[in-house]
């Protein structure tokens, strides 16, 4: 069924002007129709006992913030970063017309699990009509996919990658602080959610989908001709932003020029190593280059154990802040196909609950956008350093507020005690609104950020759904490259972890709820 554009946001179904009733109980032992606080009619004990049936609620409303001029532009596909809320009301008010790479990833990689026929994208996607959620995105992925390039046709300065640009036109465009600039860390979440989902395409046998699957395959393509052009220095150094001398000019234009931004390099062993893998398997690089690439980065990837109260000593990879922002790449590469990279990760789980046991905070924390000022409405600034102190490298950090997000790496490990924590932070007031979960809120429950975006929500139902490695890792063993992602994954842990401590601890449950400071809930979603 081939579905008009235009029609999308229709079948996507609105979100709803006043709560619903909580009605039909399903197998799951959700709701068809929950609340918009459906939050309040689980207890932690019922979330635990029957995530499925948590989950069923959640996703019907996070499953609202995907339409029109509220996550994305149906004109052409594209995401939006997200929208601010109305104080009082909670209804939409001025969408950020700006997105990314990043965002774009996190969109491609929950249509990933729709075409493969995902009951819960569905339910996120089109809950009135599941059937037609396959059809549904891949609608927007032929539309996406035209808008991309027309980019690389008036920008091909590029190479195939995204700055930040601006989406609210037919045409994308840089936004005016990334003109003739590019950065590599979001690229490279992209390029791999791009990479699962060709493959899952591909796997239908639908000869619309598979037509789909070639012409993104070329786009593809083009990206991996022009990688190590645009992002390779030399010497091991791949530029965390670059430079470009002018994104009108040619890739081959002979005046081009590509510069590393202020030296800086992405050799980290969080999110940005998504890219230095693309540059590794596509980017032509020599057996030399390749190894000064991972000579560059093995300093990053630091052991710390993790000991406070009676917790620990849990071994843990330290963080540059130890944001769940950090965990991005499980998502995407299939690093827990290498058991020590498993345990590791899962102890970071264990610590990330425990910590805020220990430290009697009601949440967790990761790279967020801060609270709203009531007076303006507007949002007061973005967090990024939000982590656990103690087992970073950067200790200064700001740690008032906590975001639902956070929960998705838990998640990834055990669903129940995630939930269990995503509830215990929607129970704050304002913390659910029309579309979904909201933002972010402060400890001590007097603000919150009354905003909806990608990162602060679908990042947790991509968790849900169990990320797309599944996919990138068939592509990858199709492709000849899964054996030495492995092989180099495996070495760069191995060297420096030999033995982890505090694999017998249990993950712990929340038992601190966010003060009430007597706000009040959004009059939309009550």
């Amino acid at each position: 069924m081939r579905i008009n554009p235009a029609s999308l946001f229709a079948l996507a179904g609105a979100a709803t002007v006043s709560a619903l009733p909580a009605q039909n109980q399903g197998d799951s032992g959700g709701s068809d129709n929950p609340s918009c606080r459906f939050v309040f009619e689980w207890s932690q004990e019922m979330v635990l006992n029957n995530p499925d049936g948590f989950i069923n609620d959640l996703l019907y409303w996070e499953g609202q913030f995907h339409q029109n001029n509220v996550s994305y532009n149906t004109e052409n596909g594209m995401s939006y970063d997200g929208t601010q809320l109305d104080w009082v009301t909670g209804q939409r008010t001025e969408k950020h017309t700006f997105s990314a790479a990043s965002k774009e990833a996190l969109q491609i990689m929950l249509y990933t699990h729709a075409i493969a026929g995902s009951a819960q994208a569905a339910r996120f996607l089109t809950p009135n009509h599941p059937e037609a959620a396959p059809d549904f995105v891949v609608s927007i992925l032929e539309l996406k996919l035209q808008t991309y390039l027309q980019f690389n046709e008036s920008y091909p300065g590029f190479g195939g990658f995204l700055p930040w640009f601006t989406s609210s036109t037919q045409t994308i465009s840089p936004v005016w602080n990334w003109v003739n600039q590019v950065p590599g860390l979001d690229n490279g979440e992209l390029l791999w959610a791009v990479y699962g989902c060709i493959q899952a395409l591909e796997n239908t046998g639908n000869s619309r989908y598979l037509q789909l699957a070639k012409a993104w395959q070329n786009w593809l393509d083009y990206a991996k001709s022009n990688v190590a052009k645009v992002f390779y220095q030399g010497d091991g150094h791949v530029c965390s932003v670059t430079n470009i001398g002018n994104q009108t000019w040619t890739t081959i234009d002979p005046r081009q020029t590509y510069q590393c931004q202020d030296n800086g390099y992405l050799d980290d062993p969080y999110e940005g190593e998504l890219f230095t893998f693309f540059v590794q398997f596509f980017g032509g690089l020599s057996d030399e280059d390749i190894n000064q690439i991972w000579q560059a980065k093995a300093p990053q990837l630091v052991k710390k154990e993790y000991h406070m109260g009676n917790v620990g000593p849990i071994t843990v990879q330290e963080g540059y802040w130890f944001s769940s922002h950090e965990t991005w790449k499980v998502m995407e590469l299939p690093y827990y196909d290498v058991d020590l990279i498993s345990r590791l990760y899962e102890n970071a789980e264990r610590v990330r609950t425990c910590n805020s046991v220990v430290t009697k905070v009601p949440g967790m924390f990761a790279s967020v956008n801060n609270s709203t000022d009531p007076a303006t409405n507007e949002i007061i600034s973005y967090i990024s350093n939000a982590g656990i102190p103690s087992v970073s490298n950067q200790t200064s950090q700001y740690l008032q507020v906590i975001t639902p997000y956070s929960t998705f790496p838990t998640i990834l490990f055990n669903k129940p005690v995630g939930l269990a924590w995503l509830r215990n932070m929607l129970l704050g007031k304002k913390m659910q609104n029309l579309y979904g979960s909201t933002e972010s809120t402060r400890i001590d429950g007097t603000l919150v950020s009354a905003l909806v975006t990608w990162d602060s929500k679908v990042s947790t139902v991509n968790a849900i759904l169990g990320g797309v490695t599944q996919w990138v890792r068939q592509k990858m063993q199709a492709d000849g490259i899964y054996e030495e992602f492995i092989q180099y994954a495996t070495r760069a842990y191995s060297s420096v972890f030999t033995e982890l401590q505090g694999e017998n601890v249990d993950f712990c449950l929340p038992d601190e709820g966010i003060t009430d400071a007597n706000l009040e809930d959004f009059t939309w979603c009550n």
